[in-house]
């Protein structure tokens, strides 16, 4: 929706709030709701004010020590949120709303380099600096249940209940149960802006996954934490409860973001081996190497700097718990087509041929994750790596493959010492995330966890 449309909404009375969001660093939205006259004549010139330590609480909303971005010692004063108007749109599942989302600035109106917008910024910056256009998509797998989030919480999320009894992997039966409410979402966040291309019973009981159409990466991330946002409120409505968690059970398969990602110049996606002239003899067909140099390269420093990167694509401590031999998650790296043991599984012909990162859960936040992959990947185009052999057979049960970090505090020790990450993303950045990871380790390590009192209240 442009912002005529939105002008001619609010005189007919069918807009009357105006939901004002940003990301913060977990991918969550914040920020107001303001009365659509008052966006038109205070916050779309000037934008809004929020406190700054939104960039450093805990998902409890307890502000956190030792950032250089905002803390108590400098007052915890304001940032601004400026409009995105590119991201004006409807909420059709809420009555009269819309909803724009913004960019943190400072006071002297440059960008806070730590919020997670401005960092996937830079990364297209350097794109756009190469001449390149990025697309790429994102898969969300999530579990749907038939209590209400109210319930779950006051029952503390034991005993619930899928929506299905059984594994539902491409099955028809069993989410036509759901479809109620998957076809409001499917139809909700098409209207809003947000292009569902389908949906589908995943691998376990109650899992649903929702593929999106591919877009350029700004607007893909902030259609994805839109859609993980509306999806909780239409669900919430049905008095129904969904979970992005990476691994909810033990027994059941983690929620991955399958994350699809192709580069482009000039309307041509560069990644697809350049076919051989018309006429041309003697090409052995066979023996050419999938891909083309610069696909070769980007897929290269993706299998060097992803360990290094993990940390956004596996923010929680629950997200470690998704890397399981025969879990449909990697734990390995190396790449192949159409493999699902692999890291990096490559699909598609022609225009659509691309990369599939299986690393990122549906905890990442988007604008990391894209962020991660694409100085990654432009660090092996500068590096001149290749991505080597593809890779043959199960990637679980090989010791020869660099396996995965296996904990918050390995990833995020990792991405602290990545040199390269220091140089794409700057020092702060870097640094800002880490302390984050640092104190969710330091909250997990201090917890009490039901597992512990199973196994030491009465028996030790």
């Amino acid at each position: 929706m442009n912002l005529q449309e939105l002008k001619t909404q609010i005189r007919s009375g069918a807009i009357d709030t105006v939901v004002v969001a940003l990301p913060d660093p977990f991918g969550r939205l914040v920020g107001k709701r303001f009365r659509a006259e008052v966006f038109l004549r205070s916050v779309l010139e000037h934008g809004t004010h929020g406190c700054n330590y939104l960039l450093t609480v805990n998902l409890e909303m307890d502000p956190l020590d030792g950032f250089e971005v905002a803390s108590w010692q400098s007052g915890f004063g304001d940032f601004t949120f400026k409009p995105d108007l590119k991201t004006l749109r409807i909420l059709p599942w809420q009555t009269g709303t819309a909803l724009v989302l913004c960019d943190h600035l400072k006071p002297d109106g440059s960008l806070v380099v730590e919020a997670p917008r401005s960092v996937l910024r830079r990364q297209l910056d350097r794109l756009t600096a190469a001449g390149l256009t990025c697309y790429c998509a994102s898969e969300l797998e999530f579990y749907l249940f038939n209590q209400s989030y109210h319930s779950a919480f006051n029952a503390g999320y034991r005993d619930l209940q899928p929506s299905s009894d059984y594994r539902i992997d491409y099955h028809l039966m069993q989410p036509t149960r759901d479809e109620p409410l998957m076809r409001a979402i499917r139809n909700g966040m098409t209207a809003a802006g947000v292009p569902i291309e389908s949906s589908k019973g995943e691998w376990s009981r109650g899992q649903h996954e929702i593929n999106f159409i591919y877009s350029e990466p700004l607007p893909m991330a902030d259609m994805h934490v839109l859609f993980k946002q509306g999806i909780k409120e239409i669900a919430d409505q049905h008095g129904k409860a969904v979970s992005f968690m990476a691994k909810y059970a033990p027994s059941e398969a983690g929620n991955s973001c399958h994350i699809h990602l192709s580069l482009w110049q000039n309307g041509k996606n560069l990644f697809p081996t350049t076919p051989p002239r018309k006429g041309a003899r003697n090409v052995a067909i066979s023996n050419t190497p999938v891909g083309s140099k610069l696909f070769r390269q980007f897929l290269g420093g993706l299998l060097k700097y992803s360990p290094e990167f993990c940390l956004f694509f596996a923010p929680t401590i629950n997200s470690y718990k998704r890397y399981q031999a025969g879990s449909w998650a990697p734990t390995r790296m190396a790449w192949a087509t159409d493999n699902r043991t692999v890291g990096y599984r490559i699909v598609g012909h022609g225009p659509s041929f691309r990369i599939e990162n299986r690393m990122p859960g549906a905890d990442a936040n988007p604008y990391l994750a894209f962020a991660a992959m694409i100085a990654a990947g432009m660090a092996g185009v500068e590096e001149y790596l290749d991505c080597g052999d593809e890779y043959q057979g199960n990637a679980y049960i090989d010791p020869k493959l660099a396996r995965l970090p296996s904990s918050l505090r390995q990833a995020a020790d990792l991405l602290a010492g990545s040199r390269m990450a220091r140089n794409a993303l700057g020092d702060s950045v870097v640094d800002f995330y880490v302390h984050h990871a640092r104190l969710e380790v330091e909250a997990f390590d201090s917890a009490v966890t039901d597992w512990e009192k199973a196994r030491y209240f009465e028996r030790i």
